[in-house]
């Protein structure tokens, strides 16, 4: 399995802090917001179990994070990769891009780094901007025992709130029934969060969802479209999820810690 954070974004509403310096990079509780995605991604099975003995083993599901930016703030991914918190390898990667008007994309980025490195495994894809408190192995021992394509999900109730998400409709074993990306009117309470695991015959399908024309810049327009032919299933999970996209949500997120 490969791991892509998706880090590429110029997080412009949060200016001046992330002028110079990327969103994923401000420090949170005293270390990097990244560091908490790496700190997870290495926790699922077969990564801390083997890889953080002093035998040096490195059997495990989990064989490189692959952490996609642009231009602007490559380097600084490359001196933080140096020291980060994991004994997976993490490789940066350059999508080439230097502004929000010749960026790629969320989904942009997908296809951009599962070609480059010719993926052809089950991935892990995350926003790089997300803090979150629910166990990351849990929504991947739910992707095993699914077997299909397994997106996270958490119960809002404010419905205001819930414009800022895909809302997805589940059966009651979690398989996706619908899904919309932003709604004006969610028909439903179940956000979803930008923490995926497809499967590697998923892969091939992100080259033809953008041949059709559909949208490449949120991570939920992919399986709003793969839902309709293909099983998805929603981890519904247990703890909390955060997008620190503004100032205020990233300094509420420093007092209550």
């Amino acid at each position: 399995m490969k791991a892509i954070i998706l880090l590429a974004g110029y997080a412009t509403r949060m200016y001046p802090l992330t002028e110079n310096q990327p969103k994923a990079l401000l420090l949170l509780r005293g270390k990097p917001v990244i560091d908490y995605i790496i700190e997870q991604i290495n926790r699922l099975p077969g990564c801390m179990g083997e890889q953080f003995r002093d035998s040096g083993t490195t059997s495990s599901d989990m064989t490189t994070i692959y952490a996609v930016t642009n231009s602007r703030f490559y380097t600084h991914f490359c001196e933080w990769a140096k020291t980060a918190p994991t004994k997976i390898p993490i490789e940066v990667l350059d999508d080439g891009t230097t502004n929000n008007e010749n960026r790629r994309g969320a989904i942009g980025d997908i296809i951009f780094t599962i070609t480059e490195k010719s993926i052809d495994e089950d991935i892990f894809i995350i926003a790089g901007d997300n803090y979150f408190t629910f166990d990351l192995r849990e929504q991947y021992d739910f992707f095993k025992e699914k077997g299909c394509d397994t997106i996270a999900a958490k119960e809002i109730d404010d419905i205001e709130q819930l414009k800022a998400f895909a809302v997805a409709e589940l059966a009651p074993d979690g398989k996706v029934l619908s899904l919309e990306e932003k709604p004006a009117q969610p028909k439903s309470n179940t956000a979803i969060f930008a923490s995926y695991f497809y499967k590697k015959e998923t892969l091939p399908l992100f080259h033809e969802y953008i041949s059709q024309g559909n949208p490449s810049d949120a991570p939920g327009f992919f399986p709003q479209w793969l839902h309709k032919n293909h099983d998805v299933y929603a981890y519904k999970m247990n703890g909390e999820c955060y997008d620190i996209g503004t100032i205020e949500m990233y300094e509420k997120m420093n007092r209550e810690g």
